[in-house]
């Protein structure tokens, strides 16, 4: 076998395992989860876990961070898609939503098994987490600075947009009645309200 294909096996497998990781977290939490539990939903040996990553934890580190940074350039593409603060907000918690719903399960694990990180792990996620909350807040501020929104505390109405989207991960479900676009353009529009626009 040759370096790229056995590469592109240990990628596969590796893809596999974090699959797994997503659904066993999500179903019984990180610290329900064994590491057989992971092996045995991705189709391999309980000791095939530890050929590809360190530990459990390495595995919810790995889920949390790509999460966190997929999340951290949706919004700055969001914000940079317009310089009008209300169409930029509109856009950013369509795609927030949008984004938390579609991935819901993976976005449970992100968001609700981060004390099951090391410190080293968990500073590096609250780090990204704050660069998502900054974001917001300065547009807010942005809005508010143009006379476009008209909110006593930016930060409050930043914290209360970014806990929309992240709660839309926990209660959404793909059999529901809505769809992640319909869920969307209704939570945009409670956004505006909630930055009280113009």
């Amino acid at each position: 076998m040759t370096d790229t294909a056995e590469q592109s096996r240990a990628d596969a497998t590796r893809a596999r395992l974090l699959e797994a990781a997503v659904s066993a977290f999500a179903e019984r939490g990180f610290h329900g989860t064994t590491t057989r539990d992971i092996a045995a939903a991705a189709g391999l040996s309980p000791a095939a876990l530890y050929v590809h990553h360190k530990s459990k934890e390495e595995l919810l580190y790995l889920i949390s961070r790509s999460g966190h940074d997929h999340v951290l350039r949706v919004v700055q593409d969001a914000i940079a898609s317009s310089d009008d603060p209300a169409t930029a907000l509109r856009r950013v918690v369509h795609d927030f939503v949008v984004t938390h719903a579609r991935d819901h399960t993976t976005t449970r694990v992100v968001n609700y098994e981060l004390a099951a990180l090391s410190p080293e792990h968990l500073a590096e996620i609250r780090d990204v987490r704050h660069r998502i909350e900054q974001a917001i807040r300065q547009l807010v501020e942005t809005g508010v600075a143009a006379g476009v929104f008209d909110t006593p505390d930016p930060r409050m109405a930043g914290a209360a947009l970014l806990s929309l989207g992240i709660d839309v991960g926990r209660w959404y479900r793909d059999d529901g009645d809505w769809s992640p676009e319909y869920v969307a353009a209704q939570y945009a529009e409670m956004a505006l309200r909630i930055v009280g626009a113009r």
